[in-house]
Formats: structure tokens, C-alpha cells, sequence
């Protein structure tokens, strides 16, 4: 049974608060269960040097967030649950990608161009503080998904370009050595995700300094939401819900039922001090077990230690090194006492017996263009075509025998003549007209 493969990448900076346990931890460890599905969780340590340099609070930070997935219900044998830098294979990658990855692109990510756009609004340099890691993250980024030929990876709007930079590269390295080696991964945006407030009611970030870390212990707990802010509407008085963030807190940990109940109570004018209180023990209720468990898995850290090594160990064993022995041997880093000896009439003869194919792909430009090869040689190579519907639609009519006036949009291969470009095209549809009829 084939299984889609779900990739999800872990911020290892900070301590986690209630923020990412509602908006990241727990909808990505309920999904985790989902019948056919393959889950991939990994420490994005290598990312976070980007902007942490730390070294004890990059220890600290990755320990943390282990613990807390764990302490959360992640099941490190129903899933791949992994450290980035435990993998070597990864960084390996990312080398064989950043030599097809076009600069251009890399030149539109976000983060890149808002660094630049600082600056010039500062009047500093175009790359003043910018570091090669931050702009190289979406190709390091693009050898964790591809890596492992992940269908979907769940991320933020925000993280979208960065999927779609993936899939460029991934295309990019299929069509240069012509097999599709990798999978083309698809962003899966939650549009529902809830973004919790925090204690001032922006949302709950650590930039903002406004968290409430989620195992506090249960007396910071309680004077965390006591210090929730409010407005000073006096018990008795009717409370709207809407923009409270005390209410959308309560929401994210109750029931449908009790939601119901609370937004009643303050219609009917609960004293601030009251609704808090309910706040404290609703989250103290969900959070209180996995606190002990958290605890228990930071006195023990070698334990979580020993887990990511096995995770790392077998994801290696089974996926990583042999994707990356495959991957060497495609792109020439091979053992050389097997150098080819066929001469080049053998091979000639050998491409003349393939039967030719179209081959469709996105080039570092950001156009879409599609070439007729036969083996290891191109008959036909078009120009570049806005949309990748514009290109599939002109190998249709290609097909048909609609060559166009002058084939403007198009050249022959180097040495190639209408007539072997003709008969290609003739045994193309012979041989897609022999596979329509064994199918029938």
C-alpha cells in the first residue's frame, strides 16, 4: 500500500509556549494518525544557526522542543521523528541542488529580499549583515523534502515560495539528468490554524515578549493569565467576546459545549477575575499531564538523545544513503574503475532503438519549456512559454502534426533534420497508441 508522505519541519529556537502547542503541536500530532500517511518530523537545528550563534542556547533550544513534541503524543515508532544535522545526506543534497538552483530565484525569496529592501532603506549596502545561510536557506530547505520524496509538507502562507522553490529545483535536476528522481512536493496551507493571543492581545510570539510558555509551572501558569489584559468593564456588566483575548484562549482548550457556556457567562457579566480563574483551570486541566511528562523527559535527556540517534539511524538505513548513492551515481561521482567503455556508434545506435518522449520542465528564467529527446539526444527544444498549460497545449498540437509557420517557437536539435524529427514524432504516437491498446 503506497502512503503519502507528510513532511513537517520543527523551529528548534526558544522555548515553545501555548501558541505553538495550539497552532503547531497538536494538530500536527493528531494528523500523525491518520491512516495512509507517512509522517516526517525533524529538528530544523542546521536552520536555526542562521540566526542563532549560542551554541549552549542552541543545545538547550533543541532539547526543549524534542521534549515538548514528545512530552505532546509523538510516537517516534509511528513516525520518522529525527534531528536535520543527524542526517549528513541532507547537507550532501543540498550541495547537488545548489549546483542546478537558478540565483535568480534565490534573489525573489522573502526573507532575502526583505533583508535587502532593509537596507536600502537604511541606505547600507544591498547585502549588509546578510549571510550566505540566509540566502541559501530555501535550497537546504528544498534537500529536506526532497530527500525523502515528500508528497506534502504543512506550512504557513509565508513558507509557500519556499515549497515552490523546491519543486523548481527538484524539476530543474530531473530534466538536467533525465529521470525523475525526485518527487514534486505540494505545500499544504491550513487556512484554519488558530493563532492564539497573547498576553497583551497581539498575537502570541516571543518577538512580542507577551508568551505564556507552555509548561509553566502551575503557579506561573496562574499568574500569567491573571495578567491577561482586559477591559474594565465591572462584574455584572455584559462582556463581549469578540477581540477578547481571554475568550479565544478559553475557545482553543474547550469544547464546542463549554465555549457555548462561557460566551453565555459573559453576556451575563462574569467579573474578569471569575472568567480568568476558568481560563487558568481549563488550560491547567489539558496541560498539567504533559508537563509531568515533559519534566520527566528533560531529567533524562541522553533518553531523547538516544531516540533521535535511532530515528536518524534508521531513516538513513532505509532512505537516506540509498537516495544519495543513486543521486551520485546519476550526476558522474562514481567509482571509477567502472568507467563505460562503449563507444560513441554503440550509443548512438542504442538512442536511435529509445523510443523518443517529450520531456516538460521549469528552467531558472521561471519559464516553462519542453524538449522532444530521443535517449541522450534532443531533436527539438523549445523557446520558453509563460504558463506550463501554454506548453502542454503546443506539444498537443506538435503531436498532431501542427509544426507551425517558421517554428518560431521551437528549434531542432544540433544536427537534426525535419525527417528525423518527423519519424520521431511518428514512433512517439506509435508507441502511445501500442500502450493504449495493451491497457484496453
Amino acid at each position: 500500500m503506497s502512503h503519502t508522505r507528510v513532511l513537517t519541519g520543527i523551529t528548534t529556537s526558544g522555548t515553545p509556549h501555548l501558541g505553538n502547542y495550539v497552532g503547531a503541536i497538536r494538530p500536527a500530532i493528531a494528523a500523525s494518525h491518520a491512516p495512509g500517511v507517512e509522517s516526517f518530523y525533524f529538528l530544523a537545528d542546521y536552520h536555526s544557526l542562521i540566526k542563532a550563534q549560542d551554541p549552549a542556547r542552541t543545545q538547550r533550544s533543541t532539547l526543549e522542543i524534542a521534549a515538548a513534541w514528545l512530552a505532546c503524543g509523538l510516537d517516534p515508532d509511528k513516525v520518522w521523528f529525527y534531528r536535520q544535522s543527524d542526517i549528513p545526506e541532507i547537507p550532501e543534497l543540498t550541495w547537488l541542488l545548489t549546483c542546478v538552483a537558478g540565483k535568480g530565484i534565490l534573489n525573489r525569496a522573502h526573507a532575502y529580499k526583505a533583508a535587502v529592501d532593509r537596507n536600502r532603506a537604511e541606505g547600507e549596502d544591498d547585502d549588509a549583515g546578510v549571510s550566505a545561510g540566509l540566502f541559501m536557506y530555501p535550497v537546504l530547505m528544498a534537500a529536506d523534502i526532497l530527500i525523502f520524496n515528500a508528497h506534502k509538507v504543512p506550512v504557513g502562507r509565508d513558507q509557500v515560495q519556499h515549497i515552490e522553490m523546491a519543486r523548481d529545483f527538484g524539476q530543474r535536476f530531473n530534466h538536467i539528468y533525465g529521470q525523475d528522481f525526485f518527487v514534486l512536493p505540494e505545500a499544504a496551507v491550513d487556512d484554519n490554524v488558530a493563532t492564539l493571543p497573547g498576553l497583551d492581545g497581539r498575537k502570541m510570539s516571543k518577538s512580542y515578549d507577551n508568551t505564556i510558555p507552555m509548561f509553566a509551572p502551575r503557579g506561573e501558569l496562574k499568574k500569567l493569565v491573571a495578567g491577561i489584559l482586559t477591559d474594565s468593564r465591572a462584574p455584572g456588566e455584559p462582556k463581549d467576546t469578540e477581540g477578547s483575548a481571554l475568550f479565544q484562549l478559553y475557545q482553543a482548550f474547550a469544547s464546542t459545549e463549554d465555549t457555548a457556556a462561557f460566551a453565555q457567562a459573559f453576556a451575563d457579566g462574569i467579573g474578569w477575575g471569575d472568567a480568568k480563574q476558568t481560563l487558568f483551570e481549563r488550560i491547567d486541566a489539558e496541560v498539567t499531564p504533559l508537563r509531568e511528562k515533559y519534566e520527566a523527559l528533560m531529567a533524562r535527556p541522553g533518553e531523547i538523545e538516544a531516540i533521535l540517534r535511532d530515528g536518524a539511524s534508521r531513516l538513513r538505513a532505509e532512505h537516506a544513503t540509498p537516495t544519495l548513492r543513486r543521486l551520485r551515481e546519476a550526476v558522474g561521482l562514481r567509482d571509477l574503475s567502472q568507467v563505460s567503455t562503449v563507444d560513441a556508434k554503440s550509443t548512438k545506435k542504442e538512442a536511435s532503438a529509445t523510443v523518443p518522449t517529450f520531456k516538460q520542465y521549469r528552467d531558472a528564467d521561471g519559464k516553462f519549456y519542453f524538449k522532444l529527446v530521443q535517449g541522450e539526444r534532443v531533436l527539438l527544444q523549445s523557446t520558453g512559454f509563460a504558463s506550463p498549460r501554454d506548453a502542454g497545449q503546443r506539444i498537443a498540437a506538435i503531436k498532431q502534426g501542427e509544426i507551425g509557420d517558421g517554428a518560431s517557437d521551437f528549434a531542432l536539435g544540433e544536427g537534426v533534420g525535419d525527417e528525423e524529427v518527423n519519424a520521431a514524432l511518428a514512433a512517439f504516437v506509435a508507441a502511445q497508441l501500442e500502450g493504449e491498446a495493451g491497457k484496453a
